[in-house]
């Protein structure tokens, strides 16, 4: 695995297709910051670390609410003004979905950026 947070999103998005309601995941900071904001927003019911021998693990819980989640390669910086411009390229409609976005401040959804007039670099979108 070269990108394991990419190979956990693009599981949850196999998995929540499958109809399957559990998920077990590689740990890192990254996806539980991510799997927090997706909890905010209902996209995942819930989220547990757990060790399997040497290395963490994240069991989530699937909400059945996923219709389409992805990684944005590569990670494009992006300005309070640019927003716009990316929501409308990888959200189907506003206030459909919501774009992750790694801050100065820490990890946020794009309508938190907004708020808080800060831009960052593009992680991945959920809708």
């Amino acid at each position: 695995m070269v990108d394991v947070f990419a190979d956990a999103i693009n599981k949850i998005k196999v998995y929540e297709n499958a109809g399957m309601y559990e998920c077990v995941v590689p740990s890192t900071k990254l996806l539980k910051s991510v799997l927090e904001k997706m909890k905010q927003n209902s996209y995942v019911k819930e989220y547990e670390e757990f060790k399997a021998g040497k290395f963490a693990s994240v069991k989530i819980t699937l909400s059945k609410r996923i219709n389409d989640i992805g990684v944005i390669k590569p990670r494009y910086p992006v300005s309070v003004e640019d927003l716009q411009r990316y929501e409308t390229r990888y959200i189907p409609s506003k206030d459909f979905g919501i774009l992750i976005v790694s801050t100065p401040v820490g990890i946020m959804t794009n309508r938190e950026a907004r708020e808080r007039h800060t831009g960052g670099r593009l992680i991945a979108y959920v809708y």
